[in-house]
């Protein structure tokens, strides 16, 4: 079988670059980058004001991802192909990512070039899932245009999953969130993240061809195909689910520093103070405040202060969620959301369950490499899934912590019965390890992808920002400015009912995703023992 770059047409690189391979691998490099931007755009340009810091851009997503798969047709082997997939992903990656640096350095006192290459070596071990993809995809490329298309959306698809399953997990920047704009984003109910991934994946491969067949049948054939996955995403019908009356709610902000939040001295007494005053001038139904506002075990707080914030909330019409720590040495330690409501002994409460490596447990052989930083908490026990909802004023809010708003479906198990589903979806973070935008704008959008997932509203309540309010269409409703001490208050609509998204995730978890990979490589790889073009 002929290699699918003897039939490509024009090529996009002179010849006489093709030995060294230097301007493939450079272009490599920047589309990964415009990747990682188009996530949650990075910079603020005057020039360019439908830019707008912190969005997701998905033309940008899409037009990154069609230079990488001209750059795997032009390849010479399946070799090259790999390197060139991995050398895209590793810059995507290690930008999307680059706040990490922040933390081990900054706040962690990493040394600035450990720092550096511990995110580069992330961000090069998890390419390698993508080198592997692209090697496969070269090596199994096909004259039919539609089906190259779907193939390379099935290879990119198995890579998201194995990045965003195994080894814990770590799907953050996955080139879903870049869609949540887009003509794409109908088919976020249906599919999910990973189905509208798989739908970026395939146009970006429809439009390389768009843009660098020789022969115009091809370029008809696959510009009808990209048109005709446009239109079908645009008219799928949204989810019509049922409104569950409204709450009144405020989301705490107190901006303590972050290299002061654990500060006996200083951020400490601050946390203390400012919570506190917040919690007792309240008048919301609910109150929620930020991943460890309480920044100690009840044991270790002031005499009296744990008691009465519990009194606060023990009579009344009003409710809190508080972030803080919980357990004791013997029974060992959990990052959690205490829930105060009155008439209810003991409080309700939810812990962590998916925790940060190196951050909240540290992974086998790797003590000596947190040793090196000087990061409090450090290892947690996890918590069960799924935990109950917390129950008020005739919501059930479902909690998550930090990064687990990236689990979907993990979150979906709450959906298993659709009588009891969450009707509001919560989130209680801690950003301030990450510096000043770029980890705060990406997690706001991982927000709004598990709001039209779901079909629900999803409450930020940070540290630094961003503390928003989501509504169940995607839409930031209310939000405060970041790095600022402030509470937002909000009227918020709980929703009951089920997207065919929640419906098939929480019984089958993300099987069916695994499968239309799987389906996807089987369905060219016959195609490819018959020689048949499609």
């Amino acid at each position: 079988m002929k290699r699918l770059e003897d039939r490509a047409g024009f090529d996009l690189f002179p010849r006489r670059h093709k030995a060294s391979g230097f301007w493939p691998a450079l272009l490599a490099l920047l589309a990964g980058g415009v990747q990682a931007a188009s996530v949650a755009w990075p910079l603020k340009i005057a020039a360019l004001p439908g830019l707008q810091q912190g969005q997701p851009i998905w033309w940008a997503q899409i037009l990154a991802m069609a230079v990488l798969v001209r750059l795997l047709t032009g390849s010479g082997s399946a070799r090259q192909a790999a390197w060139r997939g991995w050398l895209y992903a590793v810059a995507w990656l290690s930008l999307t990512f680059a706040w990490l640096f922040t933390s081990m350095h900054i706040y962690g006192g990493l040394p600035a070039v450990l720092a550096l290459l511990a995110v580069l070596a992330l961000a090069a071990a998890l390419a390698l899932y993508y080198a592997a993809v692209c090697a496969c995809f070269h090596a199994l490329a096909l004259t039919g245009k539609a089906l190259t298309a779907i193939s390379f959306a099935a290879f990119w698809l198995l890579a998201e999953l194995m990045r965003g399953q195994w080894l814990t997990g770590f799907g953050w920047g996955a080139i879903g969130y870049a869609q949540l704009d887009g003509p794409l984003a109908g088919l976020i109910a249906w599919g999910g993240c990973y189905g509208v991934g798989f739908a970026a994946a395939a146009l970006a491969a429809l439009l390389a061809n768009v843009l660098s067949a020789a022969d115009w049948r091809d370029k008809a054939v696959s510009a009808a195909t990209l048109l005709g996955l446009l239109a079908a995403c645009l008219v799928l019908p949204l989810p019509q689910g049922v409104s569950q009356g409204s709450l009144s709610v405020t989301l705490l902000q107190g901006n303590i520093p972050q290299e002061q939040k654990f500060q006996a001295a200083t951020g400490v007494p601050t946390a203390l103070r400012w919570y506190g005053e917040q919690f007792q001038s309240s008048r919301s139904a609910l109150t929620i405040s930020p991943e460890t506002a309480v920044p100690l075990l009840p044991a270790q707080l002031p005499e009296g202060y744990w008691q009465a914030l519990q009194q606060r909330f023990a009579s009344g019409e009003q409710a809190a969620l508080v972030g803080v720590p919980l357990g004791n040495f013997t029974d060992g330690y959990t990052n959690s959301v205490v829930g105060l409501k009155p008439g209810q002994s003991p409080p309700w409460r939810y812990n962590k369950h998916h925790l940060v490596p190196f951050g909240e447990f540290i992974p086998p052989w790797f003590r000596w490499f947190t040793d090196l930083m000087n990061i409090p908490l450090g290892d947690f026990n996890r918590g069960a899934l799924p935990q109950p909802t917390f129950d008020w004023r005739g919501q059930r809010l479902a909690a998550t912590i930090c990064y687990e708003n990236l689990f979907s479906d993990e979150m979906a198990r709450l959906f298993a019965n659709p009588a009891q589903a969450p009707t509001m979806l919560v989130n209680i973070s801690n950003l301030g390890w990450f510096g000043e935008h770029l980890a705060m704008d990406q997690h706001l959008q991982i927000a709004r992808m598990r709001a039209l997932e779901f079909d629900r509203p999803f409450l930020l309540a940070t540290n630094t920002g961003q503390t928003a309010i989501v509504d169940h269409r995607g839409r930031v409703t209310h939000a405060l400015p970041s790095h600022t001490a402030a509470a937002l208050t909000g009227e918020v609509q709980g929703r009951s009912g089920m997207t065919p998204y929640a419906s098939w995730l929480s019984r089958w978890g993300l099987w069916p995703m695994w499968l239309l990979a799987v389906a996807g490589l089987l369905l060219m790889f016959w195609a490819s023992r018959r020689n048949t073009p499609v």
